[in-house]
């Protein structure tokens, strides 16, 4: 718990890096972060046992695993093979560059679960918000003011004039 809290503490904010919606940090940075802290963390990439590659396919798709271990103590994560749009690349598509890539992330992604930088993936599990369907499904101006009030500041201003129009319908 104490390595959690030390880790947990480091500033990232200075080395990520924005691409689209997503925040994502540098494996290199997070693997040196981590290894200045505890010097003895090992990570291993999982290998499929039947072709002995560092990815799992399927007709579903291709996934990677990485473990962080620490003292006795691995986090292991898992990261579908995706495109720069961060949807899954079909299996039949997928090259060993886009597995490199996904390996890279996903090691980051199992360093986190240490307390490195994991704050930078807060939310990103979470369903994309429709401002305009929950505004419009509002009853009343008090559920109104909370569904407005619960938007992120862009949603807000984004749907300003929406918010004012069914104001005042629901007077």
């Amino acid at each position: 718990m104490e390595l959690f809290k030390e880790l947990s503490k480091i500033n990232i904010n200075g080395k990520t890096e924005k691409k689209g919606k997503f925040t994502y940090l540098s494996w290199a940075f997070a693997w040196s972060e981590l290894k200045k802290i505890a010097p003895n963390a090992t990570a291993k990439v999982y290998h499929d046992e039947n072709t002995n590659m560092p990815y799992f396919s399927s007709k579903a798709g291709v996934i990677v695993k990485v473990g962080i271990s620490v003292d006795g103590l691995e986090h292991i994560n898992y990261l579908p093979v995706m495109d720069f749009r961060n949807n899954a690349i079909p299996s039949d598509e997928v090259n060993m560059m886009d597995i490199n890539k996904a390996i890279q992330r996903c090691t980051v992604k199992a360093i986190a679960l240490h307390g490195l930088g994991l704050y930078i993936y807060a939310g990103e599990d979470l369903p994309e918000v429709d401002g305009q369907e929950l505004l419009n499904n509002c009853k009343n101006l008090d559920e109104l003011k909370v569904v407005y009030g619960g938007l992120d500041k862009a949603n807000q201003a984004k749907y300003s004039d929406l918010k004012n129009k069914l104001k005042t319908n629901l007077k």
